[in-house]
């Protein structure tokens, strides 16, 4: 198909599902559809639903713009137990009881330690390299390293929802922040913070840079599309850069 038809220049904003790696996502459009360029404005992890900017021909040119942009998510978060990975995925390293945990709590912590610059340490279950080996692969086989923490800002850090009884807590949360941040890590300290352990059990990207998940369509029915019907969905890499979307 590439040799009849040209690639779209721009980006092309999908709803990710739940359990399927980013990568597979970009794979399954470039031979399902033909394009001959595929690339992605930065990754989720495979548990993570929501905003995924697949970008198109000479949109894969402006790949560092659009990956630098900011951030937003809903998540839920829930304290009690902290995993290896810092997700819902991990094995449990440490459990404690919540009864006495209140939203008041959760939010008199965030506001102390969580919002604006800070520093954060990159989880070792992620693609983060050092000396050119991915840290998730030391992980998998039960080492730790040192790593560098980052510089963050986090815009916003609110909890939009609170449940608790005498066995869990969790709280619904959105979050509004620059590149590179890990919001599974953001759970993991908060609930260090707390005393109480904490992981991230859900993720959904709402938006990234001026793109939200409005402009999104689900993966699955992209599939169902004819490659026009794509086409037309496309944000050209003029109007991205220029916000004329």
């Amino acid at each position: 198909m590439s040799d009849i038809y040209e690639d779209p220049d721009g980006i092309l904003p999908v709803d990710k599902p739940a359990g399927m790696p980013s990568h597979v996502i970009v794979t399954t459009l470039r031979k399902k559809f033909g394009f001959a360029k595929v690339g992605h404005g930065g990754t989720l992890d495979p548990d993570a639903t929501g905003l995924l900017l697949i970008l198109l021909g000479k949109g894969t040119k402006i790949s560092d713009r659009v990956m630098g942009g900011n951030k937003a998510y809903h998540g839920t978060i829930r304290f009690g137990a902290a995993t290896t990975t810092q997700d819902r995925l991990g094995d449990v390293l440490e459990e404690h009881p919540t009864g006495h945990l209140t939203q008041e709590m959760v939010e008199a912590a965030i506001k102390k330690d969580f919002v604006g610059d800070i520093f954060q340490k990159p989880p070792m279950y992620s693609a983060v390299k050092i000396s050119g080996q991915p840290l998730y692969k030391l992980a998998v086989r039960g080492e730790e390293c040192e790593r560098e923490e980052r510089f963050i800002h986090i815009f916003a850090f609110k909890v939009l929802a609170f449940r608790a009884d005498e066995h869990r807590a969790e709280a619904d949360i959105e979050v509004r922040c620059t590149k590179g941040t890990y919001i599974r890590t953001l759970a993991h300290d908060l609930g260090q913070a707390l005393g109480v352990g904490a992981h991230l059990c859900a993720l959904r990207r709402i938006a990234s840079g001026k793109v939200t998940l409005d402009h999104a369509t689900p993966f699955a029915d992209l599939l169902e599309m004819h490659r026009t019907e794509i086409e037309a969905r496309v944000i050209p890499s003029a109007a991205y850069l220029e916000g004329t979307f």
